[in-house]
């Protein structure tokens, strides 16, 4: 079974070496699933590649699919290979997903210089799916130039992106109340560039306006970066070019900076974070009975998270497992 395996594995591995987008597919199948031969592929291909990351999130509503769309015929223009990660709300209920950012891009179906691809969100509360960074991992080493990140869109929660992108740019819209709601969740400290989308709409000016303001109170970015406010109106391309722009100056004032390698550390430790919390979920899904001792006082949650990690009842957070 073992030789079959790592037989598997090698010829998996080969195509995908080879350029082979349905070997890309079937790795991304393989690592979303958590089956054993994707995470195996995972640490092989591991750290091959370097592309240019950016995480877009905002309130849904904003215009984020639209802004993508356009942002990656900007990409085209300037002859990127161009990934795309659209992480969908998964249904508490059934788990599924509409996945459905595909089709405001399906314009690049076709083209060989665009790969699309959906993850459900599967209950993350940072608007980011388990297995993104594993997904993001496998398109650097696919060799894509830039990977675009767009984020399910649920407001306070969604701060996670900014530990996985290396440029987060955050959407607002006029007339919707964004910009209060961003002063309110603390958004505003974890975006790099900010679009104010839907420029067209009444209001516009008024949350470039706010922003500046709030910027002009917030302390500066590492390395001294200040960000920049772009409005565009995605529908029709306005100001999309010089976002573009604001983009690959984040990019190149990381570089100016050295300040990727915090930003890929910064991913790998949000990556085992989200193992951890995965398995968590399914070892609570898996114990009933110890959350019925909750449910009728008999265990703390404490008591309780204790004993389905297999720590001792007077451990502290940081010791192991007995």
């Amino acid at each position: 079974m073992a030789e079959v395996a790592e037989s598997t594995l090698q010829d998996l591995e080969a195509r995908f070496q080879e350029g082979d987008i349905r070997a890309l597919a079937r790795a991304l199948t393989l690592v979303e699933s958590g089956h054993p031969l994707g995470q195996a592929l995972l640490k092989r291909l591991r750290g091959k590649g370097q592309a240019k990351v950016v995480g877009i999130t905002g309130s849904p509503g904003a215009g984020k699919s639209t802004l993508t769309d356009r942002l990656i015929l900007e990409a085209r223009k300037r002859g990127e290979k161009v990934g795309v990660l659209a992480v969908d709300p998964s249904s508490p209920f059934t788990g599924g997903a509409i996945l459905g950012d595909r089709i405001r891009m399906m314009r690049h179906h076709q083209d060989p210089g665009v790969y699309i691809r959906s993850l459900a969100s599967r209950g993350a509360l940072g608007g980011l799916a388990g297995a993104t960074v594993a997904a993001l991992n496998l398109l650097e080493a696919f060799g894509f130039d830039r990977i675009f990140v767009e984020t399910v869109g649920v407001g306070q929660s969604e701060v996670d992106i900014a530990r996985v992108a290396d440029t987060t740019l955050l959407v607002l819209t006029p007339a919707a109340g964004d910009a209060v709601q961003a002063f309110k969740a603390g958004v505003m400290e974890i975006a790099d560039l900010f679009a104010v989308n839907k420029f067209d709409l009444p209001g516009g000016e008024r949350i470039v306006q706010e922003l500046k303001s709030a910027l002009e109170l917030s302390p500066p970015r590492p390395g001294g970066w200040r960000p920049p406010i772009f409005p565009t109106v995605a529908a029709t391309g306005e100001g999309v070019e010089a976002l573009f722009e604001g983009l690959e100056a984040h990019h190149q004032h990381l570089l100016a900076h050295n300040l990727l390698e915090a930003h890929r550390k910064e991913r790998a430790r949000f990556e085992v974070e989200s193992v951890i919390q995965e398995w968590g979920r399914r070892r609570t899904r898996e114990a009933e009975e110890v959350i019925a001792q909750v449910a009728q006082g008999l265990l703390s949650p404490e008591e309780a998270a204790k004993a389905l990690l297999g720590l001792r009842p007077g451990s502290g957070n940081g010791e192991g497992p007995s």
